[in-house]
C-alpha cells in the first residue's frame, strides 16, 4: 500500500477524504480547493461516501463542513448514518457541520433565465457559519431536472465549480448516472477536475461494488477498477491488488503445534509465513490448524480462526476428540471466532470483515478454513486476486496464517482448486492411502521456503491425544504400509530382530563358555606347570645341597690328611 501511494504523489496539494483505501488509489486524496463529480446509480454509496468525507474532515483533519441535499432532510440523513458511529446532530450542535437542505418544486417548467444566484447565497451563508473547508451537494441532478437546454446547463454548472474553487472550497457533487453517460446529462464530467465513478453489479447472485477514478486532472492516480464495501463502519476501498512485496522478515520460529511435524520443518515456521495444508476430505486439515490454534494461544499469542464451513462451537466439539480444548482459549480471550459462509456476501465484504477484525483483534496467528469455500460460485481468476490481497496484508503485519484448501479426488496431487501454492511460503500435502482394505492418511512437506525440511513422506495419525506423524514402512516390492500393514510389517520386523539378538545372544554365551572353558584348562595346566616347576626346583635344591655336603667332605679329608703328614716324625 505504502509503495502504490509514494508512486501516486504528485505536486498537486491534495486533501485527504479519510476513507479507507481511497486515499491510497488517488495519490493522497481530492484536489484541494477543487471539485470532484461522484457518479453512480442508485444504492451504490455516493451520499456515505459524501458525508464520510466531511465527517472524516471533522473528526480527523479539523475542517469543518457543509452538506448540502437535494433529496433527504438533515434528520434522515443523520439517522441513515447514525449507525455508522457518525453523530451529525452533535457536530451541527458544536457548529463544525451544517445541513442545508434545497426543496425543490414538485413541478418545475423551464421559462426565463435560469440563475443560481439564490443558491450561491444559501451555500455561502451556511459556509460562513461555520467556516467551511469542504462541501458536498448531494444529488445535483435534481436540481436540473425540468431543463433541456444544455447549453444552460454547462453554464450554470460550470459557474457553480468557479464559484466553488473562489471560495478555496474542497467539494464533492454527486450525481446519477445516465444511460451512456457518467452523469443524467453527459456534460458534468466534463467540467470537474476529477471525476470518480461508483458501480453496483449483481454476480452470480451475490452484489459487487467497484469504484474507479475516471480522471483526475494535475495528479496521477490509480486507473483500475477497485472493489470496495459498505459496512458496518462505512466506505470501505479494497485499493490494490496486492500490497506489495516490500515488508520486513522475521528469522524466530513459531510451533506448529506438532513436536513431529516441528521436526520436519527443522524447529517449525517462520514467523509472519503464509501455510498451506492442502487435502481430500477427511485427511485432517482442520486438526492441524486447531493444533497451531492451541499450541500459539498457550504461548499466549492471539488467534482469529475464520471457518467457512463448521459453527465455532462444531469445531471446539470436534476438536476435543483429539484431545483439544479451543473453549478455554477462546472464553480467555485469547482465540476469536469469525464464522460465516462464503455464499453469505461477496468476496469483498469477506475481505474487508477480515481486515476490519485484524484491525480491531490485532491477532499473531490466522486460520482461514478453507479457503475453497471462497470458489463457490466465482471464478477461480477472482478468488485468487483476493487471496494474494489477504497473504500481502498478512505478511506486512508479520501474521503467521493457516490457509486450508480442499482438493478433490481427481485433482492432481501438487494443485489447489484456487492456485494459491506459488504464493505461500509452506505447504503441507495431505494424502489418502488405500492398502490391505485400509484408508489411511500420509504427510509430507511440499514446499518449506527458506528451512531445510524432510523429503520424507509419513503417516499421519489421529488418536485421542492429538496428532502423531509415524516413519512410513515400505514392502519388499516398495509399497507404502501404513495401517495394520504397518503394525504388522513393524512386528515382523522387531520379531526378526528379536530372533536375530537371540541368536547373536546364544552365540556370544557359545563363545563365553568356551572361552571359561579354555581358560580353566589354561589354569589346570599352569597349576600342573606349577607343580612340575616346584618339584624340579626341589630336586635340584637337594643336589644343590647334596653337592654342598660333598664339597665340605672332601674339605675335612684334606685337611685330616694334611694334618697327619705335619704329625708324623722326621
Amino acid at each position: 500500500m505504502a509503495e502504490i501511494t509514494t508512486n501516486l504523489l504528485s505536486q498537486l496539494e491534495k486533501c485527504p477524504t479519510g476513507i479507507v483505501g481511497f486515499d491510497e488509489i488517488s495519490g493522497g486524496g481530492l484536489p484541494l480547493g477543487r471539485t470532484c463529480l461522484l457518479s453512480g446509480y442508485a444504492g451504490t454509496g455516493k451520499s456515505l461516501f459524501g458525508i464520510e468525507f466531511i465527517v472524516h474532515g471533522i473528526e480527523q483533519f479539523g475542517d469543518h463542513g457543509v452538506f448540502v441535499s437535494f433529496e433527504e432532510s438533515p434528520h434522515e440523513l443523520a439517522t441513515n448514518v447514525a449507525s455508522l458511529g457518525f453523530d451529525l446532530k452533535e457536530h451541527q450542535a458544536q457548529g463544525r457541520l451544517k445541513i442545508l437542505q434545497v426543496e425543490l418544486p414538485n413541478i418545475m417548467v423551464e421559462t426565463g433565465e435560469y440563475d443560481l444566484k439564490a443558491l450561491f447565497i444559501r451555500l455561502n451563508f451556511a459556509v460562513q457559519a461555520v467556516g467551511a473547508k469542504r462541501v458536498v451537494l448531494d444529488g445535483i441532478e435534481n436540481l436540473f431536472s425540468a431543463f433541456s437546454d444544455l447549453s444552460i446547463l454547462r453554464t450554470e454548472f460550470r459557474r457553480l465549480v468557479n464559484w466553488l474553487k473562489e471560495q478555496n472550497l474542497t467539494a464533492i457533487i454527486t450525481t446519477e448516472r445516465g444511460r451512456y453517460e457518467l452523469s443524467r446529462h453527459g456534460l458534468e464530467e466534463y467540467i470537474a477536475d476529477c471525476v470518480i465513478a461508483l458501480d453496483l453489479r449483481i454476480e452470480r447472485q451475490l452484489a459487487t461494488r467497484r469504484i474507479r477514478i475516471v480522471k483526475y486532472r494535475g495528479s496521477a492516480h490509480g486507473g483500475d477498477e477497485y472493489p470496495f464495501v459498505l459496512d458496518s463502519t462505512g466506505f470501505v476501498v479494497m485499493p490494490i491488488t496486492s500490497a506489495g512485496l516490500f515488508y520486513e522478515v522475521s528469522n524466530e520460529k513459531v510451533t506448529s503445534g506438532i513436536e513431529s511435524l516441528d521436526e520436519l520443518l527443522a524447529g517449525g515456521y517462520y514467523r509472519g509465513s503464509s501455510i498451506l495444508v492442502s487435502g481430500t476430505s477427511g485427511t485432517g486439515k482442520s486438526s492441524i490448524a486447531a493444533h497451531m490454534t492451541n499450541a500459539s494461544c498457550r504461548d499466549g499469542k492471539r488467534t482469529l480462526y475464520v471457518a467457512m464451513e463448521e459453527s465455532p462451537q462444531q469445531i471446539e466439539r470436534n476438536m476435543r476428540s483429539i484431545g483439544i480444548n479451543l473453549a478455554q482459549w477462546r472464553e480467555a480471550g485469547l482465540l476469536l471466532f469469525h464464522a460465516t459462509r462464503p455464499t453469505a456476501n461477496g468476496l469483498e465484504k469477506h475481505l474487508a470483515s477480515i481486515t476490519n477484525i485484524i484491525t480491531q483483534f490485532k491477532p499473531d496467528v490466522v486460520v482461514i478454513d478453507p479457503i475453497s469455500a471462497f470458489d463457490v460460485g466465482v471464478n477461480e481468476e477472482t478468488v485468487k486476486l483476493m487471496l494474494i490481497r489477504i497473504v500481502d496484508l498478512f505478511k506486512n503485519k508479520g501474521i503467521t496464517v493457516i490457509f486450508n484448501s480442499l482438493t478433490v479426488g481427481g485433482d492432481a496431487e501438487e494443485r489447489t482448486s484456487v492456485g494459491l501454492s506459488s504464493l505461500v511460503d509452506v505447504w503441507l500435502l495431505l494424502r489418502n492411502f488405500e492398502f490391505g482394505g485400509e484408508r489411511n492418511r500420509a504427510l509430507y512437506v511440499c514446499k518449506a521456503r527458506g528451512i531445510a525440511h524432510s523429503n520424507q513422506v509419513r503417516e499421519f495419525i489421529l488418536s485421542d491425544s492429538g496428532i502423531r506423524l509415524e516413519n512410513i514402512i515400505l514392502d519388499e516390492k516398495g509399497n507404502i504400509l501404513t495401517g495394520s500393514a504397518r503394525i504388522l510389517r513393524e512386528t515382523q520386523i522387531v520379531g526378526a530382530e528379536t530372533i536375530q539378538k537371540s541368536d547373536i545372544q546364544r552365540r556370544a554365551d557359545a563363545i563365553k563358555k568356551k572361552r571359561e572353558l579354555l581358560e580353566a584348562q589354561i589354569a589346570i595346566m599352569r597349576a600342573e606347570f606349577e607343580d612340575k616347576e616346584l618339584a624340579i626346583e626341589a630336586e635340584l635344591e637337594r643336589e644343590r645341597l647334596r653337592i654342598q655336603a660333598t664339597g665340605v667332605a672332601l674339605n675335612e679329608l684334606a685337611n685330616r690328611r694334611n694334618l697327619a703328614t705335619i704329625e708324623k716324625p722326621l
